[in-house]
């Protein structure tokens, strides 16, 4: 591992940013703020809504960093761009930084409620779990199976506005997860397989991975339309077919986007890609419950 001895506060606060993967955070931000503003409308505590935005992503933060902090010696093979590895930040720097960003998520839940604090914890875990071996098993799709649906829980239980739709929003969230899971591996899907990594993408294979990720989309589409054609999940119904048909036309760019003969560089647009059909899904889904 490359380390450098004089390092500069600037070059050691691009590693720490770099470290909390700025980007896939964004994401989750944003998730997470699109549900809060749904569970809390019309009434909307601002306060309350900054500090339960800021605690998840503090959270996410601490994920990301003690994630490059476990791969940091298999980083050192291949991926000579991690901040770890160009000695950027230090690895007990890292581990300190991780830690306190778990601190800081505690401390800006006290205020919130307990329901919303314990919810933060159990996804923690889920995401540390992921971080300490989950990660290079086919386990992997289900932590974040289990993982992805307590965060539009997590928003509705911190805003004190709790729905039975929340339930329903498990399995489709789950499916959800999964894809995430398989879209964020395809870039490293190559690396993984040499290193012996058993991922659920490097068990799929990579053209598995690309037929499982749409396939389990659409399944997410059709249990909407499902829950609404039975009864059990009113929604506007214009509202919600235009939100299918959206992502059903995502789902399509997707497969043109990328895929197994495609180039490798397509491969982290396809995520990003991913993570907008999902959000447009998931969100639209609610927003459409929600007003019926």
């Amino acid at each position: 591992m490359e380390i450098v001895k004089k390092r500069r506060p600037l070059a050691i606060t691009r590693g720490l940013v770099q470290l909390c993967h700025p980007l896939p955070v964004l994401f989750h931000a944003i998730a997470v703020t699109i549900f809060l503003l749904l569970a809390a409308w019309p009434h909307f505590n601002w306060l309350l809504i900054l500090l339960a935005i800021a605690a998840h992503t503090a959270m996410q933060c601490s994920i990301a960093v003690l994630n490059d902090y476990c791969d940091r010696h298999l980083d050192a093979a291949g991926k000579k761009n991690k901040p770890l590895v160009q000695g950027l930040v230090r690895p007990g720097e890292a581990l300190t930084f991780g830690i306190g960003l778990m601190l800081l998520m505690l401390l800006l839940l006290l205020p919130i409620n307990m329901p919303a604090l314990l919810i933060s914890l159990l996804y923690l875990a889920f995401g540390q779990a992921y971080n300490l071996g989950l990660k290079s098993t086919p386990f992997s799709g289900i932590v974040f199976a289990l993982a992805i649906p307590l965060i539009p829980i997590y928003a509705f239980v911190a805003m004190g506005h709790f729905l039975p739709l929340l339930y329903w929003l498990v399995p489709i969230a789950a499916l959800l997860g999964v894809v995430l899971n398989l879209a964020n591996s395809l870039p490293d899907l190559e690396e993984d397989a040499a290193g012996h990594a058993r991922t659920l993408a490097v068990f799929l294979g990579l053209r598995g991975t690309f037929w499982t990720c749409p396939l389990l989309l659409a399944l997410g589409g059709c249990l909407m339309a499902l829950l609404w054609y039975t009864g059990l999940v009113p929604a506007l119904p214009g509202l919600l077919l235009s939100i299918l048909l959206v992502g059903g036309l995502l789902i399509l760019a997707l497969s043109l986007y990328s895929g197994p003969g495609k180039p490798r560089v397509t491969r982290k647009g396809y995520f990003y890609l991913v993570v907008l059909t999902c959000l447009l899904l998931g969100g639209g889904w609610i927003v459409a419950a929600l007003l019926a």
